[in-house]
């Protein structure tokens, strides 16, 4: 007997509240986050328009000295350009326009020959040029000196640019930490201990009445029996129940949310392959379940479903039970 898959009659409710319980979240969260990240990127967009000369400089050399500037100038265009799409127009390497913009260690790739380093550079200087939004910065291909309203005011357009692309992976990492809180406190309040991570157990060797975050398990890539090449994939809540018994799997439960039912669908088929590969390795004594709060619909409710996947939902936490938790 399922808990939720086999019950489509409860699926319109329950997916109203889901989608209530997100915006109930949003509402009260993503302002904060929000504002946190427009003051960073404010920071960073002064930071590469003094670098640039107010974007009358952009040469090979700059690049160098501050590729940190590299995702202002993607937003400072007409339309603005996207990471993979300036790799595309401009032709340079991926691995350039990546090291670039690296969030930990923005630079070019030390080991790339300088000759073809220079070239790269100059093609993507010319391409910002070339696709410069000239409503934006109305000072470019205009004599005179440039007004600090106008320098303001595009630094501000670019700064909204930019914190739409970096508002949401905060938000989205933030409701998982939430997530995987919830299901924390639920363990906790029933007996369960939270192993520590980095300790280097295996999934299968989690002792009796213990959970564990982000654990990494190995599975087949494929599913030709011959084919013995594995790979790790993260699972991110791991749950071993008090009543488990020697050779017992953990239960493993994805945090899911969405925030629009679009993306939802086209990421659907990512659990049912998880599940595939579980299966494969470790034969269907595995259990995989999702946690989910937000928009999932019908639609992929019934795909998962027929996939054989399970799920319980964040405003109905105790359905936890259901698995013998």
């Amino acid at each position: 007997m399922g808990i939720n898959r086999d019950k489509p009659d409860r699926w319109k409710d329950d997916i109203a509240s889901s989608v209530d319980l997100y915006n109930s979240w949003f509402m009260t969260f993503a302002p904060k986050a929000f504002r946190e990240t427009r003051i960073k990127t404010a920071k960073e967009v002064a930071y590469a328009l003094n670098a640039t000369n107010n974007l009358t400089n952009i040469s090979p050399a700059l690049l160098v000295q501050h590729p940190k500037v590299l995702p202002m100038l993607r937003m400072s265009t007409c339309p603005p350009i996207a990471r993979d799409r300036l790799i595309g127009l401009a032709g340079v390497s991926k691995n350039l326009v990546e090291s670039m913009e690296d969030a930990d260690n923005p630079r070019v790739p030390p080991r790339m020959p300088a000759d073809k380093l220079e070239t790269e550079l100059k093609k993507i200087a010319a391409t910002i040029i070339k696709m410069a939004d000239p409503d934006i910065f109305v000072w470019l291909g205009r004599d005179g000196a440039v007004v600090e309203s106008d320098v303001s005011r595009a630094a501000t357009i670019v700064a909204d640019r930019l914190c739409g692309a970096v508002s949401d992976p905060i938000i989205r990492n933030a409701q998982e930490k939430r997530q995987l809180l919830a299901i924390a406190a639920w363990l906790n309040a029933r007996g369960y201990r939270q192993l520590e991570a980095g300790n280097g157990m295996k999934f299968d060797q989690m002792p009796t009445g213990t959970y564990s975050f982000r654990m990494n398990v190995s599975v087949k890539m494929s599913s030709d029996a011959e084919d013995e090449s594995k790979v790790n994939i993260p699972v991110d809540a791991l749950i071993m129940p008090l009543s488990a018994k020697k050779g017992d799997f953990p239960l493993l439960i994805e945090a899911k949310s969405a925030g629009d039912f679009t993306n939802v669908n086209k990421r659907r088929k990512e659990e049912a392959q998880k599940m595939t590969q579980l299966r494969n390795t470790y034969g269907h004594a595995i259990r995989f379940g999702l946690f989910l709060c937000g928009y999932f619909d019908s639609g992929y409710l019934g795909y998962e479903a027929a996939e054989g996947i399970d799920w319980v939902w964040e405003h109905r936490i105790d359905d936890l039970e259901h698995y013998g938790l």
